[in-house]
């Protein structure tokens, strides 16, 4: 079994007496697919600024491509080969698409597609002005920017939200060629449920901070806690 690109150990965060995250826990291999889920508050998003160095944990490890990064800067964890898209999309509007996705890749660490090529793979318009693009497609260019750094990991801030089903489905092709085409292992948050259960290979749930499932997509729904505190049945 090959070593994992991405490993928490025991992660803690506390903001004075509250605990965000608690003893988090879980790996993603390389090529892998995983899907982070949980109700709003649940911590996903704090995990993702734990694991892109945009703030530290209060306790634990976290290690990528076999490194400790837990104390690391943002810009070292980006170099080693960590990308990251975010819930509200922060692409500099005054900016062509093209010239966006220009602009990450002059901070890429290792070859990468070309720019023109990443915005074909998500079905944006080079001379497009980012201003001109809707919240959702400005998901879509972050995510060709993200792809410009030549990552090893993505981390995958509900890529899908304010998407149209066919565009829905149009993007779980791009989140497949990505896998497939480069290799890159995907963290993903979502709350479009019916893409997670249809895309993901490994789901790990979070709930007021801890993680109280792991597992395939079978054993996530089968699981009376996940439908207690996220699907919302305990039958």
């Amino acid at each position: 079994m090959t070593a994992p690109v991405l490993e928490a150990i025991d992660v803690a965060k506390r903001y004075g007496g509250l605990a965000v995250l608690s003893r988090v826990s879980f790996q993603v291999s390389e090529a892998e697919i995983v899907a982070l889920i949980g109700p709003n508050g649940a911590g996903k998003t704090t995990l993702f600024n734990l694991i892109s160095g945009l703030t530290r944990p209060t306790a634990g490890t976290i290690r990528a491509m076999g490194q400790d990064i837990t104390r690391m800067a943002a810009f070292r964890i980006s170099r080693l080969g960590v990308g990251r898209t975010f819930q509200t999309p922060r692409p500099i509007l005054d900016l062509s698409a093209l010239d966006n996705v220009r602009a990450a890749a002059c901070f890429a660490s290792r070859p990468a597609a070309s720019p023109e090529a990443l915005l074909a793979l998500v079905a944006i318009r080079p001379d497009v002005p980012a201003a001109r693009l809707s919240v959702a497609m400005r998901k879509l260019l972050e995510l060709a920017m993200a792809l410009a750094l030549g990552p090893r990991v993505l981390l995958l801030d509900e890529i899908l939200a304010g998407l149209t089903p066919t565009e829905v489905q149009a993007a779980l092709g791009v989140l497949r060629e990505i896998r497939d085409r480069w290799g890159v292992a995907l963290l993903w948050t979502e709350h479009v449920m019916q893409a997670v259960m249809a895309t993901a290979e490994r789901i790990v749930v979070l709930h007021h901070g801890e993680l109280i499932s792991e597992g395939s997509p079978a054993v996530i729904v089968a699981d009376a806690r996940v439908r207690e505190a996220y699907l919302g049945t305990t039958g």
